[in-house]
C-alpha cells in the first residue's frame, strides 16, 4: 500500500467512527433510548430529552473539534501537512 493510500485509508476510517459515534449519540441515545434514559435527570431536565435537544449537538461540536485535531496529527505522519 503505498502512502498515499494509507492516509486516505486512516481518513475515511476516522471519518466512519466518527459518524458512528455521532450516529450512536443522536440516534440511538436522543430518539432509541429516550423513555429510559429519562428516568435520571440532568439538572432539572430528563436524560433523554437533554441527549435529544443539547447533548447530539454538544457531543457533534467536539467531533469535528477531534477530527480537526486528529486529521493534523494524520497530516504530520503522512508528510501532507502544510
Amino acid at each position: 500500500m503505498s502512502n498515499l493510500e494509507g492516509y486516505w485509508k486512516a481518513n475515511t476510517s476516522l471519518i466512519r467512527n466518527l459518524l458512528i459515534v455521532w450516529a450512536l449519540v443522536s440516534y440511538v441515545l436522543g430518539i432509541l433510548l429516550a423513555e429510559p434514559l429519562n428516568a435520571i435527570r440532568l439538572g432539572a431536565l430528563p436524560l433523554g430529552f437533554w441527549f435529544a435537544q443539547q447533548g447530539s449537538i454538544y457531543v457533534f461540536v467536539i467531533l469535528i473539534f477531534y477530527y480537526a485535531w486528529k486529521m493534523d496529527q494524520l497530516d504530520r505522519q503522512y508528510g501532507v501537512h502544510e
